[in-house]
């Protein structure tokens, strides 16, 4: 768990719906993908090695994609097995991958050490109309999450892990490694699969350091995005240093009683704080802060939801996303209407918000995070189901009788 919130201070309604196997045993040797350069260049240095075999290492582990030191034939069987009993080469023990969309999204559904099950997609953009191919990765970050947004599968298995550095790393590296042969490579990469990014900021910050190190992974800091469903410390720890990385801030609604009940974390974090800690990063980088709006049939697609957004972020370096909501089980809510999307699409861009209603990918294989390890879990009983919807449907409908809050 991360410091940033310890689990003494978690939303009162974060927590599991889902059943989910016991964790096995973890390995401990460190994925190499979460190695820093220097750090392996020490390493051989103590084991009297050349300086050139780190470099070795990293063409092998970054150029070439390896998942294993059999592959490193050109080293030393001595260093072979020094490296093994060090390292773990990759830390994805096994993965599933199911295509949609004629495969131009493709989801992954990766077996940890323990057991640990999380989720990356791979979505495909061709080139078109003068824009370039663009092949966009969406990682996890941890397996579960502690937010519990009620819309949202991952919410339903509770936080179960932080992820590791190279765990976080390796499954970028899987995409690459799969687009290699195509003559195709990654382009961007988003965290926003499972967890919230910003309560694992430090192997977070680690990965988007080695994605975007020239000597690594060398995806340019732009191309990557990081994502939070409104973490204070954590973007303010981004602000202090000053990357080039796009802040996406999932925001769902400008009213705080209704954020209350779609994003949790709004008890601690509340959305003026939220908005006015991504201000400060925009304003400390130069770049536009990503608001993510998942639209709710009924609940947050109001012209009075459109009003208070528009006057939220007007004036603010911000771009909005709206999103048709995921079908996700044991949620009484549905996507909002085509219509709707458009009406509250029109409201925010007669504001002058620049606004973009993305269209879901994947749907026919679960592309939504967290949807094929909830698949995974024990499904809860018809009793759990019943509060939980009875909750969501009691605590929606108090948030929209409510005045101005």
């Amino acid at each position: 768990m991360s410091p940033l919130m310890p689990a003494d201070t978690l939303p009162a309604s974060a927590g599991a719906l889902l059943v989910t196997p016991r964790a096995g045993a973890r390995d401990v040797r460190p994925g190499l993908a979460g190695v820093d350069p220097n750090a392996l260049a020490a390493w051989m240095l103590e084991r009297g090695e050349a300086a050139y075999r780190a470099r070795q290492v990293a063409d092998f582990l970054w150029g070439r994609g390896a998942v294993s030191f059999e592959e490193m034939r050109t080293l030393p069987a001595a260093l072979r097995d020094g490296l093994v009993a060090a390292f773990r080469a990759d830390t994805l023990v096994e993965t599933t991958v199911l295509p949609a969309d004629a495969g131009l999204t493709e989801k992954a559904l990766h077996r940890l050490d323990d057991g640990r099950l999380v989720e990356s997609v791979l979505m495909r953009y061709p080139a078109r109309d003068g824009l370039r191919e663009r092949n966009t990765v969406c990682i996890s970050s941890q397996a579960g999450c502690a937010v519990g947004c009620p819309f949202c599968a991952t919410g339903e298995l509770g936080f179960l892990r932080d992820l590791e550095t190279a765990e976080i790393v390796d499954q970028v590296r899987f995409w690459r490694r799969r687009l290699t042969p195509l003559g195709a490579r990654v382009t961007n990469v988003v965290f926003m699969g499972m967890g919230e990014p910003l309560l694992n900021v430090e192997p977070v910050l680690a990965a988007a350091a080695a994605l975007s190190d020239p000597r690594r992974f060398g995806l340019g800091a732009r191309h990557i995005t990081l994502s939070t469903s409104g973490v204070v410390p954590g973007m303010e720890r981004l602000t202090a240093l000053r990357p080039q990385y796009t802040l996406a801030v999932s925001l769902h609604a400008a009213r705080p009683a209704l954020r209350d009940v779609l994003v949790p974390l709004n008890r601690r974090y509340p959305v003026d704080a939220v908005v006015a800690a991504a201000t400060a990063y925009a304003d400390a980088t130069g770049r536009r802060i990503s608001y993510e709006v998942v639209l709710i049939d009924g609940i947050n697609d109001t012209d009075r939801d459109a009003a208070e957004m528009a006057r939220l972020l007007r004036g603010r370096l911000a771009h909005v996303n709206l999103i048709p909501m995921n079908p996700v089980a044991h949620t009484p809510w549905r996507p909002s209407p085509p219509e709707r999307l458009a009406a509250f699409a029109d409201a925010l861009r007669a504001s002058g918000l620049a606004t973009t209603i993305r269209r879901n990918r994947g749907l026919e294989i679960g592309a939504a995070c967290g949807q094929l390890a909830a698949d995974q879990a024990a499904a809860p009983t018809p009793a759990a189901v019943g509060r939980r919807r009875e909750r969501l449907e009691r605590e929606s409908a108090a948030a929209l009788a409510g005045g101005g809050a």
